[in-house]
């Protein structure tokens, strides 16, 4: 399988705040506390979780060993790719699954050379790219080392006072403490155009899309508008939201869930879900962290693309604080 429509992406988070979206002038009166970043993380066709122990928990495709993380041990918040996994440390430190030799040709541009890093406080996985925000509002890449991979996606070292990052596809996105939003890479649907943008509290990077979460609880994008991923202008009192690969999430303020765009493979079949705290959009499916922590997945309805990735039905003591 071939890395043709994947992506990554979950929530991106401010991690200066006590929780994913929320607003430190208290506009909205969701439990915004109860709001998880990092936990869980929906990548291409694998999902991941963080135990309350520090622990991962990981399920799907693992042929190129992005499910491979179950030694992996004082973590507190992951990000899963394409065809890798990154974790972060309690010690600011990074940890990424190893792609085997027999795929390098394939799977292999460089995205896993994170372990040098530290004074990380957050990570995102993109598909050949991660990138790390430091505790001094810079943000760090890996390289690109497939010259037909690289749209300038990891051209982020001039970046500053930044509070969140997200990796899409081939781009990356950046929210600043003023509120105002940065990007780079490939932009040829306009997921980059994001200058205009203010007062933003999250931003999540989808494969051709964009979404930015605003201190009032709405919701703006940029980007692919194929299958209707960006029409998010009704949304409102949203806490959280997350891009995927033709679909967009929020979490709204009372555990609740919505999702827009293309629904080929159940990806939005989240209507029923409540008591969540987290959700985290992947290319085919969708995942939800309750406050309990158990895990929700949508059902993946064509068997081809069903990798096992929404069998998290088991799933307990997934960090929630």
């Amino acid at each position: 399988m071939k890395k043709t429509i994947a992506f990554l992406t979950g929530i991106a988070c401010i991690f200066s705040l006590t929780a994913c979206g929320n607003s430190s002038n208290n506009e909205r009166s969701l439990d915004s506390s109860r709001v998880i970043c990092g936990t869980i993380s929906a990548g291409d066709h694998h999902t991941i979780g963080v135990r309350a122990d520090g622990t991962v928990a990981a399920a799907g495709w693992n042929e190129v060993g992005q499910c491979d993380v179950s030694d992996w041990t004082d973590v507190v918040a992951v990000s899963g790719g394409s065809c890798h996994t990154v974790g972060l440390k309690s010690d600011g430190t990074v940890v990424a699954t190893i792609i085997p030799e027999n795929h390098d040709d394939l799977y292999d541009c460089g995205q896993c050379d994170v372990s040098d890093w530290t004074d990380i406080v957050a990570v995102s996985a993109g598909v050949n790219h991660t990138v790390g925000l430091k505790s001094d509002g810079t943000v760090v890449s890996t390289n690109v080392e497939n010259n037909e991979e690289d749209f300038g996606q990891c051209n982020v070292s001039d970046w500053t006072n930044v509070v969140a990052v997200s990796a899409g596809y081939s781009h990356t996105v950046g929210l600043k403490s003023d509120g105002t939003v940065v990007a780079v890479g490939y932009n040829e649907t306009g997921q980059c155009d994001v200058s205009d943008w203010t007062d933003i509290i999250a931003v999540s990077a989808g494969t051709n899309h964009t979404v930015g979460l605003k201190s009032d609880g709405t919701v703006v994008a940029v980007g692919d508008n194929f299958y209707g991923e960006c029409d998010v202008s009704d949304w409102k009192d949203i806490v959280a939201v997350s891009a995927g690969y033709s679909h967009t999430v929020g979490l709204k303020s009372d555990g609740t869930v919505v999702a827009i765009a293309g629904d080929n493979y159940g990806q939005c079949d989240v209507s029923d879900w409540t008591d969540i705290v987290a959700v985290s959009a992947g290319t085919f499916h969708t995942v939800g962290l309750k406050s309990d922590g158990t895990v929700v997945a949508t059902t993946i309805t064509v068997e081809d693309y069903d990798w096992g990735q929404c069998d998290v039905s088991d799933w307990t003591n997934i960090r929630v604080s």
